[in-house]
């Protein structure tokens, strides 16, 4: 509906696991969210190796997630585009007065700028990137942060985000979950 503000949690969720909730509830909170999608993505084009099944991936989030204010897509399968930029520019065009917050890890921050249309995505759109252990230093000096450093708002307005006409973003730290899909890749938990 227009004049809410959805929160954008975009990945692989290759598997899901409960540090994405971790962080769903914390953006939810900190930000003052009405809801979060999960944007299952088919594939990361930084990435060599390929994801599991998208539907698998989907129908696990959406067993792992049972939540009032979370919805589960795969809205990227039908867009032909892995790129987050065009992700958002679509969403932005079908849901006018609707405003989105792109959440992201730390560690994300810390190699955004090689992300298709990064720039383009941080004058556009307010984005929250939430800590991730060990991150949080490399990620407030990493070149996304330096180039948009004017935009940047502390931890305490973080919701004010997506409440302005300007883009922002904002950093939070707190508690924060170690799990990664990668570990448990590693792990064997999921074949």
């Amino acid at each position: 509906m227009p004049g809410q503000r959805i929160g954008l949690l975009g990945g692989s969720f290759d598997p899901p696991h409960a540090g994405h909730i971790h962080i769903t509830r914390w953006a939810l909170r900190a930000v003052g969210l009405d809801h979060v999608w999960w944007v299952v993505s088919p594939g990361n084009p930084l990435k060599d190796r390929g994801p599991a099944d998208l539907d698998r991936r989907v129908e696990a989030a959406r067993r792992m997630i049972r939540h009032p204010r979370v919805i589960v897509t795969d809205i990227e399968r039908y867009l032909n585009s892995p790129f987050t930029a065009n992700t958002l520019l679509h969403l932005n065009n079908r849901y006018p007065g609707v405003r989105f917050v792109w959440l992201m890890g730390a560690d994300n921050l810390i190699t955004f700028h090689h992300w298709e249309g990064w720039e383009w995505i941080l004058r556009e759109t307010p984005v929250c990137v939430l800590g991730r252990p060990g991150a949080q230093v490399q990620a407030g000096l990493s070149l996304a942060a330096q180039r948009f450093s004017e935009r940047r708002i502390p931890q305490s307005a973080a919701a004010s985000l997506g409440r302005e006409g300007r883009a922002r973003w904002c950093l939070l730290t707190g508690a924060m979950s170690d799990l990664s899909s990668t570990q448990i890749r590693g792990s064997g938990a999921w074949p």
